[in-house]
């Protein structure tokens, strides 16, 4: 139980910089984007615009080394929609995220 004066925690539960479930791996579809640099445009087999990804999965727009957007001013409505640590997020991460293994300690 919370008490009245006690801090709130201003951190969210889950933070983008470690996340192995990221929203970056899901299929993005361009339906209305066009600020989006061509680079990171591909045609899917339907012949509809999504976000190109690499051959692991993840979008092409990612630095994977921040887990940061590089075109993040210019990035598609979906993903502007897609708040860290909403319930989106949180369903994406129980669908498709696996922990790391415990390693039993003698």
């Amino acid at each position: 139980m919370r008490l009245m004066n006690s801090p709130c925690s201003a951190t969210p539960a889950v933070t983008c910089d470690r996340c192995d479930a990221c929203c970056c791996q899901l299929e993005v579809m361009l339906i209305c984007d066009r600020d989006v640099p061509a680079r990171f445009v591909a045609d899917d087999r339907w012949g509809g615009q999504v976000m190109r990804r690499l051959d692991d999965g993840w979008c092409a727009a990612l630095d994977r080394d921040s887990m940061r957007c590089t075109i993040y001013e210019r990035r598609p409505d979906i993903c502007r929609d897609f708040a860290m640590g909403d319930s989106d997020c949180v369903a994406v991460r129980t669908l498709y995220y696996t922990p790391p293994a415990r390693q039993e300690q003698p």
